[in-house]
């Protein structure tokens, strides 16, 4: 016979316990997500949604060597719980401030370890922490998802940058059997779950794969830890491993290993605004962040230095880069990318002979715009100490760093590794070619964006290139990790019908409007403008409103969204409001409610709108001027591939 042994106020926690084995209940705060955990012969847990199981029982379970399995055989020493409402204070984000709400339940186990688990009213999370004098060898981690049904799945089948693959859970004949994160799944009822980890140091990334055996079942999978890697790759840019140990990480005793985590969330609109996995980070570790500056950057390599109506020759040289100093200079863009070919990729401290370096240090501090510089990975981990240094004596803002294309041990320790170094020298990192972001924006403010995504460079080189669906449907899945460097800002805009691909000259699919609407629907601390600055100055319109709009917010209200199909959302810097739209290749009418603004206030509002020929000419748009007060609605036509945008001040 169950008897119930402990209960605390609030009926948050509750234990049961059923012969040999323990039932532990857990509730979110707003007690709409229930977690039932089992110990005995293995630790499981199950969680239920408004009543409703999702999830049947999931074992975890780590793997140690010679033959310690942590969650196997477990004998429960003592409990704890925690009850945690508070405000924090991200140093920026998509809010000024966030609440961080949760129950919580520790579970000490024998053998020197324990397992945490968390209820917030955004999913739940587990963790595993040690206590083991000595280093340890995680030969492997179970991790198993048991969906109750064999829901739709969001799969990426590659590590960072891919187009999404839909098909159902129980489909491990899939090719490739594999998926990064964060997935998204939809239950046949409507309600969406995203599995995603949080808070990951000395560890490899956690990926998933259909079971074949156990029904609608996805297992963790982990890279291996590398043995042999040689360069390889694109230029030799990447360092591909060639033969891997046969464990997965070896780390000290002590520590806490990364959130799995899954969140709820019943309506799509709401999957943007939940910071599951900034709540579940390690708080700032850096002692000083005055210096942490988001903002806009001006970005050479997308454009192919195309500069046009200039009396000099444009290309790779100090001519062009001064220009574009000038350009952010004249439109309050604190940042310059000077991309691939500054240095010698594999030596960084040898700079090319078609530019005058010190020259355009000389003239960007003149100008108060400050320079970022791109560099391969495994260069930069060679040469960190004197590259750093040498950045530091320039003045340098940040780096981009680039191709490192893995998620083992390895590189996840090599990215920590440079952000506490940076941040030494008061350096930002931007990580292209990097896996996805998994909360530690929070603990390292420095890494000011992450690409880890499909975005508009692959218009220059994929046949395929980055579609409207692409672009309305990452915001609900990629960006739920975390900061997104997309790249937007493409000038040449183009349909379906006409696209194609040109590395040189490269176009965006989709509306003018759809470009502009990223820059408020896309959150990048450290946003692109990619395309030429005289691209833009042709536009003055537009320019002003890039050069308004800002990277990072104070309030993110989501609006009518649909996954793949559309998005909206408002976003609030001080008194102003940015409302952006977007929609895939269908045109879409959506109505906005201004029900945000304060109450008898006039507002006027800058809106620019796909034009009536925009589905034929992407670059056709409006712009015009209303004053809009609380309670009105706007109403909005998307073109195919279509876009919205709006600047609304109080006057």
């Amino acid at each position: 016979m169950n008897k119930i042994f402990l209960i605390i106020s609030g009926l948050f926690f509750m234990s049961i316990t059923s012969g040999k084995a323990k039932d532990f209940i857990l509730q979110s705060p707003d007690q709409q997500i229930r977690a039932k955990i089992t110990v005995g012969k293995t630790i499981s847990y199950e969680l239920f949604y408004k009543n409703k199981q999702y999830l049947n029982p999931s074992r975890i379970s780590l793997t140690l060597d010679a033959g310690v399995v942590l969650g196997q055989n477990v004998a429960v020493q003592s409990t704890k719980i925690n009850r945690v409402n508070k405000l924090i204070y991200p140093v920026y984000g998509i809010t000024s401030q966030l609440k961080e709400n949760y129950n919580e339940l520790e579970l000490k186990c024998k053998g020197n370890y324990s397992v945490l688990f968390r209820l917030y009213n955004e999913g739940f999370a587990y963790r595993f922490l040690t206590a083991i004098k000595d280093s340890i060898i995680v030969k492997s981690e179970q991790s198993d998802f048991q969906f109750a049904a064999n829901y739709q799945a969001y799969f990426h089948p590659v590590l960072s940058e891919a187009s999404y693959r839909i098909q159902q859970i129980a489909d491990y004949r899939q090719n490739p059997n594999y998926t990064s994160l964060p997935l998204l799944l939809k239950s046949a009822d409507g309600i969406n779950m995203l599995i995603h980890e949080s808070d990951l140091f000395n560890y490899p990334c956690l990926t998933l794969a259909a079971d074949s055996v156990k029904s609608h079942t996805l297992n963790a999978k982990f890279a291996a830890y590398p043995k042999i890697a040689e360069p390889g790759g694109y230029h030799n840019f990447n360092l591909v491993v060639k033969k891997t140990e046969d464990f997965i990480a070896k780390t000290t005793g002590t520590r806490n290993f990364p959130w799995r985590l899954i969140a709820f969330e019943e309506q799509d609109k709401d999957i943007l605004a939940n910071q599951l996995v900034y709540l579940l980070a390690s708080e700032n570790r850096l002692a000083d962040v005055s210096w942490i500056k988001p903002g806009k950057v001006s970005w050479d390599w997308w454009n192919s230095l195309n500069l046009s109506g200039v009396n000099f020759k444009t290309g790779f040289n100090t001519d062009t880069y001064k220009y574009f100093i000038d350009f952010a200079a004249k439109n309050g863009i604190p940042y310059v990318n000077l991309d691939e070919g500054w240095s010698d990729q594999f030596n960084l401290l040898k700079v090319t002979e078609k530019l005058d370096m010190q020259e355009l240090i000389r003239y960007a501090k003149s100008k108060n715009v400050k320079l970022i510089l791109w560099c391969v990975w495994h260069t930069l981990d060679r040469q960190m100490t004197e590259a750093l240094e040498l950045f530091e004596r320039w003045g340098i803002a940040g780096l981009k760093v680039d191709f490192m294309d893995r998620d083992d041990q390895v590189v996840v320790e090599f990215q920590e590794k440079l952000l506490k170094e940076a941040a030494k020298r008061k350096m930002l990192v931007n990580y292209h070619g990097a896996y996805h972001p998994t909360g530690i924006q929070r603990t390292y403010p420095n890494q000011i964006n992450v690409e880890g995504v499909k975005g508009l460079e692959w218009n220059k080189f994929d046949k395929d290139g980055t579609t409207p669906l692409h672009d309305v449907t990452i915001p609900f899945i990629r960006m739920f990790a975390g900061s997104m460097d997309y790249t937007p800002g493409a000038m040449q805009n183009y349909n379906r019908e006409d696209w194609k691909q040109i590395f040189d000259r490269p176009l965006s699919q989709g509306t003018r409007c759809h470009q502009l609407a990223m820059y408020v629907v896309y959150f990048a601390p450290l946003q692109m403008l990619a395309d030429a600055p005289t691209a833009y100055e042709r536009e003055p319109e537009i320019l002003e409103f890039l050069s308004a709009v800002p990277t990072v917010w104070d309030e993110c209200i989501p609006m009518e969204s649909k996954v793949a199909e559309y998005v909206s959302l408002a976003r609030r810097k001080g008194k102003d409001w940015y409302v952006g739209a977007m929609g895939s290749w269908t045109e879409k009418q959506l109505k906005i409610a201004l029900d945000f603004l304060e109450p008898g206030k006039t507002y006027e509002a800058e809106i620019f709108a796909d034009g009536k020929n925009a589905g034929r000419v992407g670059s056709d748009y409006i712009m015009y001027r209303k004053r809009v007060q609380k309670g009105d609605q706007l109403d909005i036509a998307l073109a195919s591939g279509g876009g919205w945008v709006a600047r609304i001040k109080p006057q």
